[in-house]
């Protein structure tokens, strides 16, 4: 009679357990999430090199002074605008002040010697016409007008050379631009070819790329190219303006600049930019079925990258890919995604492996 009541026992809470684990499997509460799905995971037909590059302001300057002296006084701060000609930076200048005042007094001197050589000579031209004067005391005095008349002139120029030296004791900006850095401060020495402060012209600014070797010679001046933003995926456009033809300062990659057109407050000089140049043929080039999606729909875990496709019964499913290049905002999947298969590229809530989904 135990062994009978022991083993109905066991049967009821087997049954039991089996009716429970069947209701919690059965019932799911978890939210659906509402997604749109990508599917154009191939490039556009035509071909393009990239490269990577950095915007740089086409007029850009160290500004340093070819004397020595302290600073006295610096007039501008790191980010002001400044105009051409706009004072910068002034140097004590008293050294030169003692030798403009000694060049002044020469020029006095060499003014009064000419003055009297020329009243001379001209005396003794009238008596020579008068046949008073011998032609040798005629020539002795020319002379001395000519000596006299290259002395002033003499004294004259050193003024001008000490004027020019006074534009290196008050440093001016070269053209209107930012102010982008300061690297002395008041009191501070300045020696020749020290920069002081540096200033870039932001109403222009440039790309500078390095190109590859086998690319180089699909590079044209003048051709129209992509430049993406790196920081802010702004896309913007530009043409050619330098190739290098050279590669020897540069480990085997070409220099290339480009004029950009008309970017905005927001793009500034030192960011970084992948450029596309659309070519006709080259060995480094996107065609046929390559595999391209916006670099905003992959998911990064470590070291793992993944995309978030479409499984059996509209669940989310985190599949593994491996990258390659960029191109502008796009990036080429090597492996795990196949050429026009659909991808999820945006939800309305957060994604996880097995997440209900459904497509709009």
């Amino acid at each position: 009679m135990r062994k009978i009541y022991i083993l109905f026992t066991v049967a009821a809470l087997m049954t039991s357990f089996s009716c429970g684990k069947s209701e919690t499997e059965t019932k799911d509460n978890s939210p659906v999430i509402s997604v749109k799905l990508g599917g154009e995971s191939h490039s556009a037909t035509g071909s393009f090199v990239t490269a990577s590059g950095k915007i740089e302001a086409e007029n850009s300057a160290n500004v340093s002074t070819r004397m020595m002296g302290y600073i006295t006084k610096i007039h501008v701060k790191t980010g002001q605008k400044v105009s051409a000609g706009q004072l910068l930076v002034s140097i004590n200048n008293t050294d030169l002040q003692a030798k403009k005042a000694q060049v002044d007094a020469g020029i006095q001197q060499a003014t009064a010697a000419y003055n009297s050589a020329k009243k001379d000579h001209d005396r003794f031209v009238a008596l020579f016409a008068q046949q008073s004067a011998s032609q040798k005391e005629l020539d002795d005095m020319t002379a001395r007008f000519e000596m006299a008349k290259a002395a002033l002139e003499s004294a004259r120029q050193m003024r001008n050379e000490v004027q020019a030296q006074f534009s290196y004791a008050n440093l001016t900006a070269p053209f209107s631009g930012t102010v982008t850095g300061t690297f002395l401060k008041e009191g501070d020495m300045a020696t020749p070819g020290t920069p002081i402060v540096s200033v870039e012209g932001a109403s222009r600014l440039q790309v500078t790329a390095m190109v590859a070797e086998h690319n180089i010679n699909a590079i044209k001046m003048g051709m129209l190219v992509k430049v993406l933003v790196k920081s802010s995926g702004r896309t913007l456009g530009g043409n050619v303006s330098e190739v290098s033809a050279s590669a020897k300062n540069t480990g085997g990659q070409y220099l290339v600049k480009i004029n950009l057109d008309k970017p905005d407050a927001q793009v500034l000089a030192g960011m970084f930019v992948n450029v596309q140049f659309a070519v006709s043929s080259a060995k480094e080039t996107v065609a046929g079925e390559k595999v391209l999606v916006p670099e905003g729909v992959l998911v990064k875990q470590g070291q793992l990258t993944g995309i978030y496709t479409v499984g059996h019964g509209n669940t989310a499913i985190l599949r593994w890919v491996r990258t390659g290049k960029m191109f502008g905002d796009q990036v080429e999947i090597l492996s795990g995604l196949s050429a026009g298969e659909p991808y999820i590229a945006s939800a309305e809530g957060k994604l996880y492996n097995g997440a209900k989904i459904s497509i709009q």
